[in-house]
């Protein structure tokens, strides 16, 4: 039984083996948690400010709008310059837009529109960041490490989503919401110091891309000529836009649901991050990715939706929160590394940068809805809507890949092995 643990243990963080990925796995844990924290505050926030869950909705939507309209370029960036050194640019600007907000809390001038030009602000050094940083991933380890390095920095993400939520409702019901936005601005300071002290002669660079004109185009292309990476991320867009809207739909689900308070909320999304924190172990345990992993994973998070939209109880409601971590962070992490394994390297800061874009910049389109349809009819049907799609979205997936496989058109674009790019066959 211990040599299995041992050997369990081995398999699952022999990424942490790598210094440069240790630097990053740690800086990342304590720069998540004051995210998480500035998440959870910021939406309890709004929701003081405005009492609409519309509202709610739209900041967040707000906050990745750029992400939805310039991500593509921040793709670009990733492709053309170091991307160690644009992570140390974007991290710093996204502690100053923490801590600008800090301020205008702490000393109780802050208003709506203030909240709105910090998170618009906050967005449009995420739309770089975001596909940078997935896109690094790659750098810092060996091509055979990639998919348990993507596992552990979903690991990373949800053992963040444990801790910052649950210091984020002490301090806000506490001392309020100000002190998670200062904390969240200080955070950042871990991740930097790792980036920093990384040794860059141990990455592995591939080399950068030149500017010229059309290389957006080129993306975007490529991505549509290769049905692994068109079905994946169309699937990804559809469960971006009307499931992954948590920060909008949990709180209502806190306040008017369950008549709880912001440790009501945080509670959740403690829940949500313990189940999601055992998916991305188990992820981080397996040495590849397939299609059928990401359908099953899928169904598996759209199933528990549904179920949590249900839940009569706010003690079921929590327990069936682990089981829609465990999905989600399952769902996307093979998702992540179904698309960076079959990317060529040269263009995968495109890629991921469309992949963010599915995720995240499809928010401003899905939060609104969900807290809409929050509003109108209650947070059940904001989750109800989510779960339901992500079914709908699954069967689709489900019924291509079939067809894929009695087809097996010759001309499918073949896979990309990791190090190896287009010119090279």
């Amino acid at each position: 039984m211990k040599e299995q643990l041992s050997g369990f243990a081995d398999t699952t963080f022999r990424s942490l083996r790598v210094r440069n990925y240790r630097l990053f796995f740690g800086g990342q844990l304590v720069s998540l948690c004051g995210t998480w924290m500035q998440t959870i505050a910021q939406s309890w926030l709004v929701l003081q400010l405005s009492h609409n869950g519309t509202v709610v909705g739209i900041v967040f939507g707000l906050q990745t709008l750029p992400t939805l309209l310039f991500g593509v370029w921040g793709g670009v960036i990733a492709d053309r310059f170091d991307k160690r050194r644009v992570l140390v640019v974007t991290q710093s600007a996204m502690a100053l837009t923490a801590a600008v907000l800090a301020t205008l809390t702490l000393s109780g001038v802050v208003t709506l529109w203030m909240v709105i030009v910090v998170a618009l602000c906050l967005g449009c050094a995420q739309a770089v960041d975001n596909p940078t940083r997935q896109a690094f991933a790659a750098e810092m380890v060996a091509a055979p490490e990639l998919p348990n390095a993507i596992a552990l920095n979903s690991a990373t993400f949800q053992m963040s989503r444990i801790i910052g939520p649950a210091i984020a409702g002490v301090l806000i019901v506490a001392v309020g919401t100000g002190t998670c936005f200062l904390l969240n601005a200080v955070s950042f300071l871990a991740v930097i110091g790792a980036l920093l002290t990384m040794r860059p002669g141990e990455l592995y660079r591939s080399e950068p891309v030149a500017p010229a004109r059309g290389q957006i185009r080129e993306g975007l292309r490529y991505v549509w000529a290769t049905p692994a990476l068109r079905n994946v991320l169309a699937i990804t867009a559809v469960v971006g836009t009307l499931a992954i809207n948590f920060p909008v739909v949990l709180p209502l689900v806190a306040q008017r649901t369950f008549h709880g308070d912001a440790g009501t909320y945080s509670l959740m999304t403690v829940g949500m991050g313990a189940g999601a924190l055992f998916g991305a172990l188990y992820i981080a345990s397996r040495a590849d990715t397939t299609a059928k992993q990401v359908l099953v994973t899928c169904v598996g998070f759209g199933v528990a939706i549904c179920v949590a939209s249900a839940a009569p109880t706010y003690p079921s409601f929590l327990v069936v929160m682990l089981f829609m971590g465990a999905g989600q962070i399952t769902f996307l992490a093979s998702c992540n590394s179904t698309l960076q394994l079959r990317s060529d390297p040269v263009l995968r800061g495109r890629v991921m940068a469309v992949y963010m874009i599915t995720l995240l910049g499809s928010t401003p389109i899905g939060g609104p809805i969900v807290g809409w349809v929050s509003q109108q009819f209650g947070p059940r049907w904001g989750l109800a809507v989510g779960g339901v799609a992500t079914l709908f979205t699954a069967a689709t997936f489900g019924v291509a890949l079939v067809r894929a496989g009695r087809r097996r058109p010759a001309a499918e674009a073949p896979a990309v092995r990791p190090g190896v790019s287009v010119a090279s066959r």
